[in-house]
């Protein structure tokens, strides 16, 4: 089992997600600075930067120690989710933070399905039966 999520994690597509999940990351953890909305919206500020860190982290665990950390991948739709709806849990809505989070957060939702569903792909083509096993 861990060679096949160790060949599915070193394929291309896995590469691009990695380095798409970073970039999402240190988008999130810098946007409020960038989008101005630091000051008006402290609490969606510290949430952004605490998440992007975080989903960063997570990058990087899928590049260096992908057979433990694919697994996390579905933390990556949970975080997504939350920082859609974080900007109406704080109540701290403007048209910069809603759009930067409605954006960012379904980045991360979507690239967080694509690693769940690189893992459940790799598990199907890893118990198809090969040449050598057939003959």
């Amino acid at each position: 089992m861990r060679q096949r999520l160790e060949r599915v994690t070193a394929s291309n597509q896995a590469i691009v997600i990695d380095g798409l999940v970073l970039l999402a990351g240190a988008w999130l953890a810098i946007s409020p600075w960038i989008v101005h909305f630091n000051g008006t919206a402290p609490s969606v500020t510290v949430n952004n930067l605490i998440l992007g860190i975080m989903i960063g982290v997570i990058a990087l665990g899928l590049t260096w120690a992908p057979a433990r950390m694919y697994r996390l991948s579905w933390a990556m739709v949970a975080v997504g989710v939350w920082v859609v709806i974080a900007p109406f849990v704080t109540r701290q809505v403007t048209v910069g933070v809603v759009w930067t989070n409605a954006v960012t957060g379904a980045v991360t939702i979507l690239l967080g399905l694509a690693a769940v569903g690189m893992l459940f792909s790799g598990g199907r083509v890893g118990n198809r039966p090969t040449m050598a096993h057939q003959r």
